[in-house]
């Protein structure tokens, strides 16, 4: 199989986003504001749906409790992550490259906000393992779909920002796909894994945050808790001979 073929869900997420982001351009200033806010409402409401719906692939796992687990992971994650300054360090990269563009206020919000909402969840996780395995790049594609839709109305609602969210995408996924290979004695079945379940899960209570944050509702410091993401996997491997 060649890395073209491992990558190919990841390029076509990659035009996607990328198209959908300038589709948003175009109509952005052209629509009345209460439109944009609607249409971010239900984005909003759809992002809060996706990550409830995906956290509870913690209550999947029994040996040890997913839950406690993910909370351990999250909580010790956002707390190395703020250490770290992990969000200051994401939400300067979008300084630089406002700088760097010459975009608008709202250019950090829509690459930060786009970075995570398209790049931590199951989809990314699953989609990329299974492109990288198997050269089938059907999760990614319908991923890629639901991005586009989404680039669109970020890049209506905060300009510029978001189509540098494509390159995000591209570090992301491209890497996890080109090492999939080496996965594939470890991770046999990436739906019902536990530890693909237990990612899935603490990535699903960010993306519930994102949701929060996308509502006007509260900006939580998502990007600080991106170690949980690793966390949960050392704490599952520290736990399970505890749990037999």
């Amino acid at each position: 199989m060649t890395p073209l073929e491992q990558t190919s869900g990841t390029l076509v997420n990659v035009l996607t986003v990328t198209l959908g982001a300038a589709l948003g351009l175009l109509v952005r200033g052209r629509l009345p504001e209460r439109i944009v806010a609607v249409v971010m409402q239900s984005l909003g409401l759809t992002t809060l749906f996706i990550g409830i719906a995906n956290a509870f692939d913690l209550n999947a796992v029994t040996r040890p409790p997913g839950v406690i687990v993910g909370l351990l992971a999250l909580a010790a994650g956002a707390a190395l992550g703020e250490w770290w300054r992990l969000d200051d360090r994401l939400t300067g990269l979008g300084e630089r490259l406002k700088e760097r563009f010459r975009g608008e206020g709202s250019f950090t919000q829509g690459f930060v906000s786009a970075s995570l909402l398209f790049c931590v969840g199951p989809l990314t996780l699953i989609g990329s393992i299974q492109n990288g395995l198997s050269g089938d790049p059907s999760f990614l594609l319908l991923k890629s779909a639901l991005d586009g839709v989404a680039a669109l109305a970020l890049a209506a609602s905060y300009g510029f920002g978001v189509i540098f969210s494509a390159v995000t995408v591209l570090l992301i996924q491209a890497p996890i796909s080109l090492g999939a290979g080496g996965l594939a004695a470890l991770v046999p079945d990436p739906a019902t894994d536990p530890r693909v379940l237990l990612v899935n899960g603490v990535g699903g209570l960010m993306i519930m945050g994102l949701g929060i944050d996308l509502l006007g509702l509260k900006r939580l410091r998502i990007a600080a808790m991106l170690p949980a993401l690793l966390l949960v996997l050392i704490l599952y491997e520290l736990a399970v001979p505890l749990f037999g």
